[in-house]
């Protein structure tokens, strides 16, 4: 079963009025309009078929009426894309019925939701609340296209004045690097100390002659005891060692750099 456009209620009768309403919003005519009252009676189920119904227009007694099953069955009869009309009246003092009736048609799957007309009369006012039911249905795809930006292009001006890196250089950044000269008398070797050394040598040369230790003795300690390298306590008198820190047999003895300051 089809229609041109349903005008539903939960009243024992419809108005004229609303009839006009719905077929100018439908652009029907009046004949073309089918009427239901009292459609609490049948159930929740309205007698048509799938998309099947151009326009539907609801008139109830209040938002209470407006069961989720009824908004159910008018999104399943009304076409792809068409409208839907709810009508209610409330008390002028009451700002809650719009908000009610927008919630269930949202909830009920329409869109483009809106309070389309309103007017009072004396202590009551009617309402009217416009929806759409969405042109696609449950289960349908569709890709979504996302814009693109182009990047922005920048111009590279070959003729731009550019710093040659080289120019930035000075003649003392480009003389070769001298090394430190080593002197003939370099610590650790088997040469002695020169007049004018300053390499260290003769320091260390100082300190062997004072402490009247041979190189040998210093390189290569060894003890007769073999208490001398545990240190100054276990040291005997006549000990070439005393003085000196621990060592191990065999290890170089090494002499701190204020050895002599420290006797003096």
């Amino acid at each position: 079963m089809a229609a041109a456009a349903l005008a539903v209620t939960d009243e024992v009768a419809l108005p004229i009025r609303a009839v006009g309403d719905l077929a100018a919003a439908a652009d029907v005519s009046r004949e073309e309009v089918a009427v239901i009252t009292q459609c609490a009676a049948l159930g929740g189920k309205l007698p048509f078929d799938d998309g099947s119904v151009g326009a539907v227009l609801a008139v109830i007694k209040n938002v209470e009426s407006l069961r989720e099953q009824l908004v159910s069955e008018i999104n399943r009869v009304l076409k792809a894309g068409r409208i839907v009309l709810v009508q209610s009246s409330a008390p002028s003092s009451s700002q809650k019925p719009n908000t009610d009736i927008e919630r269930k048609l949202l909830m009920g799957g329409f869109v483009e939701v809106q309070a389309s007309a309103a007017s009072s009369q004396d202590t009551v006012q009617s309402v009217t609340i416009k929806a759409k039911k969405a042109s696609w249905s449950v289960g349908s795809s569709f890709p979504l296209k996302k814009a693109t930006k182009a990047l922005p292009k920048i111009q590279i001006d070959d003729d731009s004045d550019l710093i040659d890196e080289d120019s930035l250089l000075t003649e003392e950044d480009l003389k070769k690097p001298q090394l430190p000269v080593v002197g003939d008398c370099e610590v650790g070797a088997t040469r002695k100390a020169c007049k004018n050394c300053t390499c260290g040598r003769a320091e260390a040369e100082e300190k062997v002659e004072k402490l009247e230790l041979t190189a040998e003795q210093i390189n290569n300690p060894q003890s007769a005891c073999g208490s001398c390298g545990l240190g100054d306590a276990f040291r005997c008198g006549i000990c070439p060692y005393r003085g000196l820190p621990p060592f191990k047999p065999g290890e170089k003895v090494s002499l701190s750099s204020n050895f002599l300051a420290a006797d003096i």
